[in-house]
């Protein structure tokens, strides 16, 4: 496994040299102000300030440091030591305080100690995880007692299509890995592919990871829009984009939440 995870930690190195440059990402409209958060997960975390978060797979930084925008105090981890020191110039330039720490999600308790108040991941996080049992287990770990856990992430049934969106490729209950050659989901990408390793994961599995580890869902919501324009043949629409000839036929986004109790 040890293999694939590098791999894909590699693979990251690639994508985010690319992605900090992209119109999609749009890093200088970031600097001057502009809030990388959706109103999905706004709408579901209320004020943040003065809160500890903990933003779990967080690439080169935008949403924790929206997050440290916002008035929390925020710490974000990613597997990529790239983004990691991309996102680490970010914080500097914009005189903010957020930390980042370069480590696996799955290693996390080899990194951290505190606790906090909320736990954040989302889009496109989950699929590099080969098993939930861990990380359910490390996000009651890190929570305090009353904090609240929130994961915002592509349907499931998105992953069963192929990458060109014209038919289903994979089962919804699909164990075995997914090996992939491709580029990547944002413009500037001209030329480079990367083989990756992921993983589909079913609402069922989710739900069960997290209700194992002892953490209670209090919120779920299904959404027939993603809020990037990150797939093939797509439409935009008034609350984000949909898939050409599947207009509202398929949840494309899904957000789950779970609080601590004790």
């Amino acid at each position: 496994m040890e293999k694939y995870l590098d791999a894909n930690k590699a693979m990251w190195n690639q994508r985010t040299e690319i992605h900090v440059d992209s119109e999609f990402y749009d890093v200088p409209s970031f600097i001057a102000g502009r809030s990388s958060l959706n109103a999905i997960e706004l709408d579901i975390l209320g004020n943040l300030k003065g809160k500890k978060l903990l933003h779990l797979q967080c690439h080169f930084g935008q949403d924790t440091l929206s997050f440290a925008r916002m008035g929390a105090h925020a710490t974000g981890i990613d597997i990529s030591d790239k983004a990691i020191e991309k996102a680490r110039t970010l914080n500097e330039k914009l005189s903010l305080d957020a930390q980042f720490v370069c480590c696996n999600v799955l290693d996390i308790d080899q990194h951290l100690s505190d606790t906090y108040d909320v736990i954040f991941t989302s889009y496109g996080t989950i699929g590099w995880i080969p098993q939930l049992t861990k990380w359910a287990q490390l996000i009651h770990q890190f929570l305090k007692p009353g904090g609240q856990f929130l994961i915002v992430e592509f349907h499931p049934v998105v992953w069963m299509l192929n990458n060109e969106m014209t038919y289903f490729q994979y089962s919804y209950f699909n164990k075995e890995m997914i090996v992939e050659t491709e580029g990547t989901y944002t413009d500037g990408d001209e030329g480079f592919e990367a083989k990756s390793y992921s993983w589909n994961h079913p609402l069922a599995d989710v739900f069960t990871a997290l209700l194992e580890a002892g953490l209670t869902v209090n919120h779920f919501s299904e959404y027939d829009y993603s809020p990037y324009d990150c797939f093939e043949k797509t439409l935009a629409v008034e609350k984000g984009f949909q898939i050409k000839g599947l207009e509202g036929l398929m949840p494309m986004v899904y957000a789950l939440g779970a609080v601590k109790l004790i």
